[in-house]
């Protein structure tokens, strides 16, 4: 019955339909947010001949140490300065190409199998080893030989056939169909054109050393359900320009070219190529716009591409190097890869699942002193354009590292060169980044060399992002062997005609070696007709077997049209619940988009309110500001009416105080005087009389009484301030006082009679007037009364 499975699993397999391949998915883990820092590696070359002076020495694995040589003192005590520098990984005089590659180079070869881009460059200054480093020598390969081995080692058999895949000028690439690609494979043979190197011939003897690797050295993990494809690509940087390497310059003996001096130029090989320019891709991708990228199938087929753009690089000899680059040299391997389709047969035509990843390996011509070189002439300019362009990689990397160590976001000068221009998207996180720092260990290199630790030591400390895993297909894995030719071995399984011999009686000796042998036929007749019989039984075992694989298929057609019929019941109703989401779907959506419309009116509405706000909210604070300004004036105001208001009360009852005194004081003196008067008047009137008068008569005593009855009137007079503290009395009118005896004979004296006067005559009333006229002073407070006159000028009183 093993032959009925086989034979009802091969109907299994010519029933099936074709899987429409999943949509692609990310892997897992991928990390947009990792950084790595650039990796940056030394190599010391070994010194030309034994008894030179060594300038490094290498202390470690990773670590390097400068010292100065004789002749250079640097410090005044005359001490030597040494300095340490470190890298990753640091490679010694001894080191072989292959322990280079394992460690530097052969990660990013990995990374290019499996869709991630790569950059490795060598720097260094002139006579270094870059070159050396890079290419190699004949029996030591360099990394540009090792990385196109493993590549093709690794995708040897899984590579598409020629011109399946088409590049583009949009950095991009197509795919053609088998029909197509048979088609441009014999149309570019028919060109008379060079044709491409093919990878069945041998290797170039010039060359053949550098490639013959002994060391086998393969990727892992490779994906067997695709196929790739190698371009190749090779251009240089020549005072700041870009030149393909690989472009056949077509001469024109009709129209030639000409040159400098004014004559055409005959020569093809002297015809000059044109400079390329930097273009952009839709992926912002930098890319070298109209460059030759060549097919290659094999790695000596690669490297004869590219040994003959080696030919076309700008190499001149000067005082330091005999063979040293005049320009920087990018060699590119871009892979292309590409799914099977879900039979495993043909390339999957669609273009979203082309993965394109590249590897740029960049020998960097080496920077030099003019003073050492004499340089003159071109190579002098030559020399200029090179140091400028790695003083710009070096600026480049200088401000990479200001931004990312403290947040800065200084534009990086890229497009002052070519060369930065070109990479600057693997320092963006397109890519990994390595870097091989060559030495020349001679004590003449000491300062070129230190200038080159420097720079080594900052881009250490550049980081670049980790580039994003490419998306996978989603079809089955497992594509390219799952159909095999069918009727072919399956595992250690017999074949069914095998089992079918093998079930027969097997044949006796048949050769009749005796006409009298009667033995030998009867046992083959009997044999023969066993095996008839047995066959006749198989016949109907197979008839019967037919007649119930007949009725197992009418049932399993019977089952899958129940089947189908019911997929197509579900598929009814799952359609029906389809549209009917779709119309829910439509229905939220138009109620989405009116609440996105109110939530916009809303917005706005908001916008004008918070802006009501702000403004209202800035009146309030300016006229809460105004009051305030108000209040403290107001506050200020009162404090100073308060101030003034206090100031003039008290000013007022010093006043009120004075004027009372004064009042009081002149009051009392008023008083005072009135009481001396009266004092004086008292007096005159009882004043004794020296003589008896004579008996008035009574009318006229009685008219005297009447008369000294009455009292005697005030006498007007002013007060004033003295010199020493006290007040002044000027009386300003004269009361007379006159009494007369009743017979008029005779005056009244004031007092005792009056001296005589010298000329005999009487002063009548003089002494009490001079009495009265006199103003008497007192001081305030006293109680002493009058006691001594006073001269001032009355002043003038206040209304």
């Amino acid at each position: 019955m093993s032959w009925f499975l086989g034979l009802f699993v091969g109907f299994l397999f010519l029933t099936r339909k074709a899987k429409v391949p999943r949509k692609p998915v990310l892997k897992k883990g991928s990390q947009t947010n990792l950084k790595d820092p650039v990796g940056v590696y030394c190599r010391v070359r070994p010194l030309s001949f034994p008894d030179q002076e060594c300038c490094v020495e290498v202390v470690n694995n990773t670590t390097v140490q400068l010292h100065t040589p004789e002749g250079y003192r640097l410090n005044r005590n005359g001490d030597y300065k040494e300095t340490q520098y470190s890298f990753k990984r640091v490679f010694g005089t001894h080191t072989t190409q292959k322990e280079l590659f394992d460690v530097v180079a052969s990660p990013l070869v990995d990374d290019l199998i499996h869709g991630k881009n790569g950059l490795l460059f060598t720097y260094g200054v002139t006579g270094s080893g870059k070159t050396h480093t890079m290419t190699g020598s004949p029996g030591y390969g360099g990394l540009l030989p090792r990385c196109l081995n493993m590549i093709f080692n690794s995708i040897g058999s899984f590579q598409a056939k020629r011109y399946v895949f088409k590049s583009n000028d949009r950095n991009s690439m197509e795919i053609q169909c088998e029909v197509d690609a048979l088609l441009e494979r014999q149309k570019r043979e028919a060109m008379p054109v060079p044709k491409t190197p093919s990878s069945k011939r041998q290797a170039d003897p010039e060359f053949a050393d550098m490639i013959n690797v002994q060391e086998f050295c393969k990727a892992e993990d490779v994906d067997e359900d695709s196929v790739y494809g190698v371009f190749v690509s090779y251009i240089e940087i020549y005072n700041n320009y870009i030149y393909d390497l690989l472009e056949e310059v077509q001469f024109d003996p009709i129209k030639p070219k000409w040159n400098g001096c004014s004559t055409p130029m005959r020569n093809p090989e002297s015809v000059l190529p044109q400079s390329k320019i930097l273009r952009e891709d839709k992926n912002h991708n930098m890319y070298v716009a109209g460059c030759t990228e060549v097919e290659v199938k094999s790695t000596e087929e690669a490297f004869e591409v590219f040994w003959r753009g080696q030919k076309k690089r700008r190499i001149a000899n000067t005082h330091l190097n005999r063979e040293s680059s005049r320009s920087h040299s990018v060699f590119s391997i871009k892979l292309v890869q590409a799914p099977l389709d879900a039979d495993g047969d043909n390339v999957l035509q669609e273009k979203e699942q082309i993965t394109l990843s590249q590897l740029s390996l960049v020998d960097l011509a080496g920077s030099e002193r003019t003073n050492r070189t004499k340089a003159e002439g071109n190579r002098l300019r030559e020399a200029g354009n090179i140091n400028q362009s790695l003083m710009t990689l070096r600026t480049c990397m200088e401000v990479l590292r200001e931004n990312q160590t403290y947040g800065t976001n200084k534009m990086v000068p890229y497009r002052d060169s070519k060369l930065t221009h070109l990479f600057k998207n693997y320092f963006d996180g397109e890519g990994k980044v390595r870097m091989i720092v060559c030495v020349n260990p001679k004590a003449e290199d000491y300062e070129e060399s230190l200038q080159v630790m420097r720079f080594a030591e900052v881009t250490q400390e550049v980081e670049v992002a980790r580039p994003v895993d490419k998306v996978i297909c989603g079809l089955t894995p497992g594509r390219r062997y799952r159909n095999l030719p069918r009727g072919g071995p399956v595992g250690d399984e017999p074949l069914v005609t095998e089992m079918t011999l093998q079930s027969f009686p097997p044949l006796p000796p048949w050769r009749l070696l005796d006409i009298n042998d009667e033995e030998t036929l009867p046992k083959l007749i009997e044999t023969l007709e066993k095996r008839h019989h047995l066959r006749q039984l198989m016949t109907e075992e197979l008839n019967k077997q037919c007649m119930t694989f007949k009725a197992l298929l009418k049932e399993f057609d019977n089952s899958l049209s129940n089947k189908e019929n019911y997929t197509q019941e579900k598929l009814n109703e799952k359609e029906k619940l389809i549209s009917g989401q779709k119309s829910e779907i439509e229905r939220l959506e138009k109620k989405n988009k009116t609440l996105e419309y109110k939530i916009e009116i809303l917005e706005k509405t908001t916008t004008i309110y918070e802006e009501d706000k702000r403004n209202l909210q800035q009146e309030l604070e300016s006229q809460n500001q105004k009051l305030q300004r108000q209040l403290s004036d107001k506050r200020r105001l009162e404090a100073r009416l308060q101030g003034m208001v206090t100031e003039t009360t008290m000013k007022w009852q010093k006043e009120c105080d004075r004027r009372v005194a004064a009042t009081q004081l002149e009051m009392q003196n008023k008083l005072w005087v009135k009481d001396e008067k009266l004092k004086q008047l008292k007096a005159i009137v009882t004043e004794p009389k020296p003589e008896k008068p004579e008996r008035p008569s009574r009318e006229r005593d009685r008219e005297k009484i009447i008369q000294r009855s009455v009292s005697p009137s005030p006498v007007p007079g002013d007060v004033f301030k003295t010199r020493g503290g006290g007040q002044s009395v000027q009386f300003t009118d004269i009361e007379t006082l006159k009494q007369e005896s009743p017979t008029g004979s005779r005056k009244r004296r004031s007092s005792t009679v009056a001296p005589a006067q010298p000329d005999g005559t009487e002063s009548e009333w003089t002494d009490v007037e001079t009495r009265c006229s006199v103003a008497v002073e007192m001081r305030a407070g006293s109680q002493l009364g009058p006691g001594y006159q006073h001269h001032a000028q009355p002043k003038r009183k206040k209304p």
